[in-house]
């Protein structure tokens, strides 16, 4: 039953036929009746708007294809508008115009969410409908529902994920199969797990959307992808994941959003939180869950301050898991229209960024140095005069040359930056190689 207490069924408007739409279409053509009856909402395809209604489309009936977006999400016969555009515009401009118009909105577009989510809270929120994302982090894995009300009491201390399938399928074959980067890209590419431009998965971007978009809602507050430091995972070499694996940890790209409230003291409820929200690849203890998430697979790692740690895992991308995704949106913004009001919106306050250089965690370094006596004192002197404590060093002859590797104790971020300019500076130094952070052991919780 549509708004209002008509009996009709919920009728959907798709924005958007690619991998996700297409899928979405099939399970709204194919399954309503078992749609239906699973979860009491009678749905019903009203159009599907895409660029080109010219195309044939294999499984979308010619009449409800349209071309003009505009008219689909200000039909008044349309109940709930699912945006599978992406991109920030036009999509940014139809979701303002779909929740102006009194309609709920699902979407899967982490772009947008990352640079317009407070706006479009505020929008939704004033017209008193949905605004539903589920799909846009992390694919099939619901983690936004139950941050959002499964743990909308908890104190949520940190949100640790595996959310780019690509990075995770490249860095599994370069620690299993010991490939080199560019050729487990290739291999990424061919199999589909990749795009033909890698740059938005590689060089960190689309994690970093997602980052800000579990910050916003683990926190309760408004955190943009422009605050959301990023490092890709093109400067890791096998020999960084050789010597991790040597030492008992596997190199993930991690998106990490904590809270990180003055040592000593109880933060008030009502002051903004203190945040820290970025995205780089580290090394994991292997015993640590997400180091066993291999492949293309996503998970993400939550840590409560009374649900202590938990882990949501599974496909993080591909048209019919996302679509799986967002159809449970569409029926939970039905089941909200039947019941005449909107899912609840959670305030959102400002957010205090924590300061990069003030991030504590342990570091794994190695850097090539001339094999000569005293350079281990100039290299621990220098340790020394930035106060980062070594917990563990390994040295490796090359020739004339060697190796060194170190893990540090927990240090502050820019000590170890200011350690690295220091390093460089030393004429025994011959190259700083891999510089990698370590979470999830014991003393970084």
């Amino acid at each position: 039953m549509a708004k209002g207490g008509s009996d009709r069924p919920v009728r959907v408007g798709v924005l958007g036929a690619g991998n996700v739409g297409a899928a979405l279409v099939s399970l709204l053509l194919e399954d309503a009746a078992g749609i239906a009856a699973r979860t009491g909402v009678r749905l019903e395809l009203a159009a599907v708007a895409v660029g080109n209604p010219a195309k044939p489309r294999t499984g979308i009936p010619a009449e409800l294809v349209t071309g003009d977006a505009k008219r689909l999400v200000e039909d008044p016969g349309v109940d709930v508008v699912v945006e599978l555009v992406g991109g920030l515009e036009p999509a940014g401009t139809l979701v303002r115009s779909a929740l102006a118009a009194g309609k709920a909105v699902v979407t899967a577009n982490k772009e947008l969410l990352a640079a317009e989510g407070a706006v479009l809270s505020a929008l939704a929120a004033d017209a008193g409908v949905d605004l539903l994302y589920e799909a846009a982090v992390a694919g099939a894995i619901p983690i936004i529902r139950p941050l959002r009300e499964s743990l909308a009491g908890e104190r949520v201390r940190r949100v640790m994920g595996i959310v780019n399938g690509t990075t995770n399928f490249i860095l599994t074959r370069m620690s299993e199969s010991h490939m080199a980067y560019a050729d487990a890209l290739a291999e990424a590419q061919r199999l589909g797990f990749a795009e033909r431009d890698p740059s938005a998965d590689v060089d960190g971007h689309d994690a970093a959307a997602k980052a800000a978009i579990l910050a916003s809602i683990a926190f309760r507050c408004d955190v943009h992808t422009d605050d959301v430091p990023r490092e890709g995972i093109t400067s890791v070499s096998p020999v960084d994941i050789a010597f991790a694996a040597q030492l008992g940890y596997t190199v993930k790209l991690l998106a990490v959003a904590e809270r990180l409230d003055p040592p000593g003291t109880t933060a008030r409820a009502d002051a903004p939180p203190e945040v820290s929200v970025r995205v780089h690849p580290a090394m994991l203890p292997n015993t640590h869950p997400l180091a066993a998430v291999r492949g293309a697979f996503n998970a993400v790692f939550v840590e409560g301050a009374a649900a202590g740690e938990l882990m949501l895992y599974g496909r993080g991308a591909g048209g019919l898991p996302t679509a799986s995704a967002v159809l449970g949106d569409v029926v939970d913004a039905a089941h909200h229209l039947q019941a005449g009001a909107p899912a609840r919106t959670p305030m959102r306050s400002s957010a205090h960024m924590h300061p990069a250089d003030d991030l504590r965690c342990a570091w794994y370094l190695n850097i090539d140095v001339v094999d000569r006596p005293g350079v281990l004192a100039a290299v621990a002197t220098v340790f020394g005069q930035h106060g980062v404590s070594i917990r563990s060093m390994e040295q490796l002859g090359m020739g004339d040359e060697a190796r060194l590797v170190f893990l540090t104790h927990v240090a502050r971020q820019g000590d170890v930056m200011a350690t690295l300019d220091g390093l460089r500076k030393l004429d025994v130094v011959e190259h700083v190689g891999g510089v990698l952070r370590v979470l999830g052991d014991e003393e970084d919780r």
